[in-house]
């Protein structure tokens, strides 16, 4: 899996946001954007709520690109907790047909100033 992702980053699709405090690793999150969809693969958090900075500052940006939805892949009380909502496995295909003519954001990412 290690390889696979690295290998995905080096094409420009895998991205990590990351949340650090005094020069410490304390959050983030990584996964996959394809078109304009962010699909989730993990989070992770060393201090309280340091994941969810992570993917709140993820989902403002990817709102200001065009992105038109974060895969999140299992509704948990946490994503919950951030806006995630479950939707239907047939409206999820559509997104997904609809997202393959757009075009991906390649590249390492750099983030607008807020």
């Amino acid at each position: 899996m290690q390889a696979a992702y690295t290998q995905l980053h080096t094409l420009g699709y895998a991205h990590s946001v990351e949340a650090w405090q005094d020069n410490r690793l304390v959050g983030g999150l990584y996964g996959v954007a394809l078109g304009k969809m962010f699909y989730g693969e993990s989070m992770f958090s060393r201090v309280s709520d340091a994941s969810k900075v992570a993917m709140v500052t993820l989902a403002q940006q990817l709102l200001r690109w065009g992105y038109i939805t974060i895969d999140c892949q299992v509704l948990n009380p946490h994503m919950a907790s951030l806006g995630a909502t479950e939707i239907p496995r047939s409206e999820f295909l559509l997104l997904v047909r609809e997202n393959r003519q757009q075009e991906t954001h390649r590249g390492p990412w750099q983030f607008d100033a807020k």
